[in-house]
Order: C-alpha cells, then structure tokens, then sequence
C-alpha cells in the first residue's frame, strides 16, 4: 500500500512511547479493536479492582465497607482523578449517574437560576441524548425555548435571551473538534453559560476547563477512559458557580447531613450536592481500576499517538485506492478533529460487518458512515496497516459481487 511498508509499522511501533501501556489490557488476539471510541477495552486493572471490591471488600467486611474502604466518598474520589484529564480543579469533579442524568441536572439547576433569559442553544445533529434531554426539561419548563442551530450559525444565535449553550466538544460522527475556548469566550461575552459534552474528548484529547473558564461539562467514562460498559459518567461545574448553583434532582446524599434524615431538603456545599442516589460500588471500582492506566501519562503523549495512528489510516487508504468509494467525512486537518474518523459508504453498514467477520471491529453510523477510532493506549501502528489492508480486500470484494449485502446485525 503505497510507499509504507508493514515493516515501516512495526518500527514505529518499537520506537512508540507508549507502546508498554498495550500490556496493560486484555485483548483478543485475533482482534483489530478501533471501537474503543464507543467502548474501551478492558483493562486488568479494572477487572482485579472489581475483584478485589466483591471478595476482599463486600465479602469479606460487608457493611463496613461503606466507610473502611471509602466506598461513601467514590464519587468525589474518582471526580479527582478524572480532574487531570480534563484539566479541572480536584474538587470540581463529581463521578455520578449517566452523562444523561448529569446533562439534565446541569442545565435544570442553570435554567432555575437563568433570571429573565429563556433561550437554551445546541447544535443540530448533536448526539441525540443531548437535545433529547432539553426537549424534556423544556417540556417542563414551558417558558424555556430550545433552539437547534447549524454548527457555522451558533456564533449568530447566542444573544441577550441566552442562558445555556449545550455543545459536544467532538462529534460523534464526523469527530468535527469545537475551539473550545474560543467559542466559550464567545457565550460568555453574550453574558450565557457554556455546557460541554465531552464524551468523546476526555481521555483522548487534551482538555483545559479551567483556563478555557469554562462553565459546565459532563462525559462519560465508558469510551477512552475504559471504565466498562455502562460506567458511570462526570460532571464538571467551575468552582466559582457551585455554591449558587442548586439541584433540581435533589437526592439524599446530595443533602448537606444525609445522616440525620431530615424531613426537608438543604444541599451540601460544593459538588456533593449533586450526588442522588447510592453510588454503584461494582461499576465505580472497575472505573477506578481503567484509570490506574492514566497515572503518569500526559494527555500530550496521547493525543500525539492518537493523531499520529488516524494520519496513517487516511494516508494508507488513499494509497490503496479507495478514495472512489470511501469518502472522509471527518475534517482532513488532524487539528480540527477528535480521535476518530468516519468515512461515508453507499453500503456502509454491510461494509462494516464484513470488517468485524473479519476482526476488524469499528462501527456503523446511520446512513451511510463507517467509524474507526483510534484508542492510543492499545492500538500500535501495525494494526492500522494489517486493518487498512483487510478494508482493501473487502471493498473489493464487495465490488466484485456488485454490493451485495449481507444479513443485518446488531452493531453497537
């Protein structure tokens, strides 16, 4: 394929920096994994912490736990080691519920403290949790409107009625990357808030939030920070806002003395007063297992690798002459996009099946996209050659049997 070899993979592989940390997941050895951007690979140590929290911890001290082992205080203890990654104050960090629950909660406390501005901003085509949660808090609210702008009109829209601006940092589909700190710069000169969905961010591309001023952010932990399927996800609040910023879920341990049972509601200063419910114990110890990976490793490294690895994706399917029937659908310029890449196919979805027979495992995009992410930590140079070349033989297979397509499966 072109002028670079497998050979010329394998070497950058040796000299990869990050090339021990592959050691530290469980992967199937027949398995070319570029869905990590959808679902992290299982770490180890997620699956001895998980472990060592049923036996050791639940089975051995039972109740107690709640207080010997911390398990009261994951939330806040998980938030701080997320805070590096998102470049976040420890204290501004609470692990908690679903991306979705902490979206609604979010932007329900900003909407109780809005003042005389009605208008809430997001970008058309977001992922669909996002404005699906703002048509219900809008439906609750009836004087709030929810306006749904293309991504070049968002500038435009922000006004003097605006009290919310709801973005994702990186599409889930094109990996399309906001300037972050310019577009806050620009929500805050019009006098709104800024909420961030970092989903596909965090973990994979360098994050600010404290030098950006950013407002708000919420993620999950599911995807590059490999906490499992399901993890429970994050929400950032900008410290100087917590205090005045009040809950609309207000759960019991987000209560300032949860332990005296009062009848009525007072939150708890800080972050605590976002927390609802009993936090699941199993679920947060395989998240506190994944980010054990994280120690030491500066986002920079990553991104770099992650950069560097769909670089050669795209360089080699333009030399295996692809370009007719795969065509980007991500920005070309590697600065202008997370880390993943989707390519539109007039039979994408059969295409991606017969990858993942294959075991080249990406994924599917209605209507027509093929998505590849490129997870740094466990992803070396030589996969992305081996699956390039996989993809080459499929396309033309695929040509030659005239698009037949095949049975139609789950993809998740």
């Amino acid at each position: 394929m072109g002028a670079i070899s497998r050979q010329d993979c394998e070497r950058l592989d040796v000299d990869d920096p990050l090339s021990s940390m592959r050691a530290a997941f469980q992967l199937p050895s027949d398995t070319i994994y570029l869905d990590g951007n959808s679902l992290g690979a299982l770490t180890y140590a997620a699956a001895h912490r998980v472990q060592e929290v049923m036996t050791r911890q639940w089975g051995g001290d039972l109740i107690k736990s709640w207080n010997l082992h911390g398990w009261i205080d994951l939330p806040a203890t998980l938030g701080r080691r997320i805070a590096p990654l998102i470049g976040a104050l420890a204290d501004d960090v609470l692990v908690a519920d679903s991306t979705s629950v902490n979206l609604f909660k979010i932007a329900s406390a900003a909407a109780r403290s809005r003042g005389a501005r009605r208008k809430i901003i997001t970008e058309r085509g977001n992922f669909p949790t996002d404005p699906y949660i703002l048509q219900g808090l809008a439906g609750l609210v009836p004087d709030i409107e929810l306006v749904q702008v293309a991504r070049d009109d968002i500038g435009r829209s922000v006004d003097e009625n605006t009290f919310l601006v709801v973005l994702t940092h990186v599409h889930y589909q094109s990996a399309e990357m906001f300037d972050l700190p310019s577009i806050t710069r620009l929500v805050h000169q019009a006098g709104a808030k800024i909420l961030w969905d970092l989903s596909h961010s965090v973990g994979a591309v360098p994050l600010d939030l404290a030098a950006a001023r950013a407002d708000f952010a919420v993620g999950c932990c599911y995807k590059y920070l490999n906490g499992g399927p399901g993890a429970p996800a994050f929400m950032y609040v900008r410290h100087d806002l917590q205090e005045t910023l009040e809950p609309v879920l207000s759960g019991w341990l987000g209560h300032a003395r949860p332990f005296d049972f009062q009848d009525d509601y007072s939150p708890a200063s800080g972050m605590t007063r976002h927390r609802c419910g009993t936090p699941p114990v199993l679920a947060f110890a395989a998240l506190d297992g994944a980010l054990s990976v994280f120690e030491g490793l500066e986002m920079k490294a990553l991104r770099d690798k992650s950069v560097a690895l769909s670089e050669l994706f795209i360089q080699l399917v333009e030399a295996a002459g692809l370009g007719t029937e795969l065509a980007l659908a991500s920005p070309r310029n590697a600065m202008q996009r997370g880390s993943h890449l989707s390519f539109a196919h007039e039979d994408g979805y059969t295409l991606m099946q017969r990858l993942i027979s294959r075991g080249v495992i990406g994924d599917f995009r209605a209507p027509n996209l093929l998505r590849f992410g490129f997870a740094p930590l466990y992803l070396r140079h030589v996969d992305i050659w081996d699956a390039v070349e996989i993809l080459r033989d499929e396309v033309r297979r695929w040509r030659e049997t005239g698009g037949a397509s095949i049975a139609r499966m789950a993809v998740t």
